[in-house]
């Protein structure tokens, strides 16, 4: 592992900072169970951290390490169940709510999907479920191109190289032991460990910052933002936690807000924001609370071609965001800034160097001093690029796309995920924050139709997206889509 999946897997000895992720997929029709499962077969050779579990090295001295489940069964990872009548979106949602919250075995690898059946209208579903030590948000969605289609019935895959399958074979069979001695002896930390004393001693006293050198003054100024900030969160309603979830949806079209930003001099993300403070504030309002401002945390992708095993690559920002009353136009604006100035001034690397500095600590201590870290955020956020064309799974056609991000001590976690011309977002809230959800989940709903309206377009209906026959008869969208295709593979 990396020092950051690490310090994820460590953090968990406290429930409330569980980093399982979700993704909850709508589908036209039930899932071919047989069939998923022999494509999540070959995925797992593909991508080996789905055949792996995690053993931790001996006395915690270095990263734990994913080493070869000899019990691994495939029929352990993908469940079949169904819902009871009627079969409505809102059981789906609490029924995955449910699943995510229940811990993951540890003695296994760190994964499952459920194929759910009896959804209205004769629909499916497919809830993915897995630990962030395996992958981020990012990494799940190509982890995800190993077992989508572009049609309904296409040609089977070919065959995997035996190469391919021998060299993950025998890769499980090494004795473990070896790799953590090696480890152990290597120079496994992000950074040096003599760095890692000057920030140990600026963190005791500030004023042996100024006679660092050029060359680390800003990793251990970086790392200093990054685990020493104790300003608490600013909301007055939403200072309760606790291990209960509510999970709401939301979908706005993606062209409509793409031309609002721009009209806005902004980006999709910054529109995200806007629409989550937006919210934010309002709710506050609505209840006779009102905040001026309110601090989120946003997960960043530094996934780039060189990223190893399809691991996680990300790191986190927090900054303050304006949520008194004011136009779309001001606060679209300024957030713009704030979100630029943000991640200039983030250090890049600062979450990894964080991660090397807590290598150091007790599990104990992390935890406590993480659950002081998630006290200083409101809410979370994060934005996942995805597919915009059809696709299929199992002979099933993706009608919708939900993810569920961590909440790791924030009130709420709203997570994007574009999908064939619609934003597709999870609300995942604390239940004891968060005490009118439906409430939240409308003024979301309401912020992001104020954002469409700046369309200078013809505006469109929240939940619209170009239909099926549309895109299946237009030449234009079939090149996109083989193109898109080979790139992505």
């Amino acid at each position: 592992m990396s020092d950051t999946e690490a310090l994820m897997w460590r953090l968990e000895k406290d429930p409330h900072l569980a980093s399982t992720f979700a993704n909850i997929t709508v589908l036209d029709r039930p899932l071919n169970s047989d069939a998923l499962s022999a494509r999540l077969e070959r995925t797992s050779y593909v991508f080996p951290r789905l055949r792996r579990k995690v053993q931790p090295v001996p006395g915690n001295f270095g990263a734990p390490l994913w080493v070869d489940d000899t019990s691994f069964d495939i029929r352990y990872h993908v469940r079949h169940i169904s819902l009871p009548e009627p079969g409505t979106l809102r059981q789906l949602l609490d029924l995955a709510t449910l699943i995510v919250a229940d811990p993951f075995d540890r003695s296994r690898p760190l994964w499952q999907f459920f194929i759910v059946d009896g959804l209205i209208g004769g629909r499916g579903a497919l809830i993915q479920k897995l630990h962030h030590t395996v992958t981020d948000g990012q990494g799940g969605v190509e982890l995800s191109l190993n077992f989508i289609d572009l049609e309904r019935t296409p040609a089977p895959p070919l065959p995997l190289d035996p190469d391919l399958i021998a060299r993950v074979e025998e890769e499980s069979k090494q004795t473990p032991q070896v790799e953590m001695l090696r480890g152990a002896m290597s120079d496994s930390l992000r950074i040096p460990l003599g760095m890692l004393r000057q920030v140990r001693d600026v963190i005791s006293d500030p004023k042996l910052l100024g006679s660092l050198g050029p060359e680390t003054l800003q990793t251990v100024r970086s790392v200093m933002n990054e685990v020493t900030t104790i300003d608490p969160a600013r909301s007055p309603l939403w200072t309760e936690r606790s291990l209960r979830r509510h999970v709401e949806v939301i979908r706005a079209p993606y062209k409509q807000l793409r031309a609002a930003s721009k009209h806005l001099g902004g980006t999709l993300n910054t529109a995200f924001i806007t629409a989550a403070a937006t919210a934010a504030g309002e709710y506050h309002r609505a209840l006779g609370t009102p905040i001026e401002e309110l601090r989120t945390s946003m997960a960043i992708s530094t996934r780039t071609n060189d990223t190893g095993d399809g691991g996680n690559a990300f790191s986190l920002i927090r900054f303050l965001v304006p949520t008194g009353e004011m136009s779309i136009d001001e606060r679209f604006s300024a957030i713009n800034d704030i979100v630029q100035a943000s991640r200039t001034n983030s250090g890049g690397d600062a979450l990894a160097s964080a991660s090397s500095v807590a290598s150091l600590l007790p599990t104990s201590v992390i935890t406590r001093f993480a659950r002081v870290q998630g006290e200083t955020v409101d809410f979370a956020t994060s934005n996942v690029r995805a597919a915009g064309i059809p696709l299929y799974i199992a002979g099933a056609l993706v009608l919708e796309n939900y993810p569920l991000g961590p909440l790791a001590g924030t009130a709420f976690n709203l997570t994007l995920l574009s999908y064939n011309g619609s934003m597709d977002m999870g609300l995942n809230m604390d239940a004891a924050a968060i005490a009118e959800p439906a409430l939240l989940r409308d003024e979301l709903v309401k912020a992001f139709t104020q954002i469409v309206k700046r369309d200078p377009t013809p505006p469109e209906t929240m939940s619209s997206a170009p239909t099926q026959s549309e895109l299946a008869t237009s030449e234009k969208n079939q090149t996109i889509k083989k193109r898109w295709w080979r790139r992505s593979r």
